[in-house]
């Protein structure tokens, strides 16, 4: 059978899910307990106890059929009364009627007992009184109206089981829920902790709870630890390497300023800025966002500056929608960083550029659009990877990179927990890229 259609009503949170297998054994264990309890042993008892009862009315139906006549009758059962705890009506003055409450399960086994053990029995009254019983009996003189305590044919308080059980069972539901809350805390804080660090905050987390969560909690801590000294030494290498390399850079640049002016000098000039261009854009996807901490700003002050500064650079770019407001944890730095590559690589390949900004209470988007020529939709995944260069796709003639922008853009919102997403300007035209950090 498909149960796919239950797993729309299930809990989705461990918490909720959790909760359920304990609860659906509790409610289970209950109900198969009060039905099978009620049902066999009330019901049990009270026809055990009202055959003793058919025993003395069918003793009761003899000694009045059998006597002469009705005063006779009568005398006979006046002198009865009080040895079996009866009392008698012969005959009734009243005419009876059968009624029983809906829920009543023991009268309902009493009713029929009397029945089947009695001849003659025209109506059994539960409802008139609830602690007596009230039978009229068929006789040759008449009905007959006999009414003794209730206690003679049922047990007393059924409900009580059941109020018991109620109470012990959301007693121990609500214990084994304190319980289950304290186990689920340190999964939860683990969860914070890995949610926090996937955007690029270091929180601080100690392992807590079973063996199991803690051993999970101690992986966690040593991979972070592993990522961390492996995005420090990366970053240090190419630090070292960036050093190793200006210093002759800069002889070349001395050198060149010293020799004569020429078509061959200022192409040597160009060689040289281009190089230096390269090695900052290494050392821009190298850093990422080491050394800096997240702080609480204003995503929209961010984007007016890296557009301000493209102003500054001669850069056609204009601010779009702006949707939302508020602050949200940010490395300011390096999302300054990677919405100026964004913007560097519109104005490269296109003539203006349109930013946007769309800040909701989970999300915070920040599109930048083109009217250049854009990437196919086969080449996007390409594009995004380290040193890709989609040459011929892109136009030449606007300037040329390292292919390191749109991956710096990417590594920084995957750092922010967020994602990076490429696709067609509706409105200019070009390539339309979306960085997504979430909130």
């Amino acid at each position: 059978m498909n149960f796919k259609w239950l797993k729309r009503y299930m809990p989705r949170s461990l918490y909720g899910r959790a909760a359920l297998i304990l609860l659906v054994p509790i409610v289970t264990i209950q109900l198969v307990v009060s039905v099978v309890f009620i049902q066999r042993y009330y019901e049990a008892v009270t026809v055990q106890m009202t055959t003793s009862v058919v025993h003395e009315l069918e003793y009761l139906l003899r000694r009045v059929n059998t006597a002469p006549d009705v005063e006779t009758a009568a005398t006979v059962l006046k002198e009865l009364q009080e040895p079996l705890a009866m009392e008698i009506t012969l005959p009734a003055t009243d005419a009876g009627q059968e009624r029983r409450a809906f829920a009543d399960l023991s009268g309902r086994a009493m009713i029929k007992t009397l029945r089947g053990g009695v001849e003659g029995v025209k109506a059994v009254d539960l409802l008139g009184n609830d602690d007596l019983v009230q039978i009229w009996i068929e006789t040759r003189f008449g009905d007959m109206k006999v009414v003794f305590d209730r206690l003679r044919v049922s047990a007393r308080n059924p409900h009580q089981l059941l109020v018991l059980m109620l109470f012990t069972g959301i007693l121990m539901t609500m214990i084994a829920i304190i319980f289950l809350r304290n186990q689920l805390r340190p999964i939860k804080r683990l969860a914070a902790a890995s949610e926090a660090f996937g955007k690029g905050q270091v929180v601080p987390f100690h392992p807590t709870g079973a063996i199991e969560v803690r051993a999970a909690g101690n992986a966690f801590l040593a991979m972070r630890t592993r990522i961390e000294r492996q995005m420090e030494q990366r970053t240090m290498m190419l630090s070292g390497v960036s050093h190793d390399l200006r210093t002759p850079l800069t002889r070349l640049k001395l050198g060149l300023s010293m020799m004569d002016e020429g078509d061959d000098i200022a192409d040597l000039q160009q060689d040289v800025a281009d190089m230096e261009g390269l090695l900052d854009g290494f050392l821009d996807f190298a850093r990422g966002d080491a050394g800096e901490e997240p702080q609480e700003v204003d995503p929209l002050e961010l984007v007016q500056q890296a557009i301000s500064n493209a102003h500054r650079a001669g850069k056609a770019v204009e601010l779009g929608k702006v949707s939302g407001e508020g602050k949200m944890m940010l490395r300011p730095k390096v999302v300054l960083r990677a919405v100026e590559n964004l913007i560097g690589n519109a104005v490269r390949y296109g003539s203006r550029a349109v930013v946007s900004v769309v800040m909701t209470d989970r999300t915070l988007v920040i599109s930048v659009e083109d009217d250049g020529p854009g990437i196919a939709a086969k080449d996007r995944d390409e594009a995004l990877k380290p040193f890709s260069r989609l040459e011929p796709a892109r136009n030449q003639n606007k300037g040329s990179g390292v292919g390191l922008g749109l991956s710096i853009a990417l590594d920084v919102a995957r750092a922010h927990g967020g994602s990076l997403r490429l696709g067609e300007s509706e409105t200019l035209g070009g390539l339309k890229v979306d960085l997504v950090l979430a909130r």
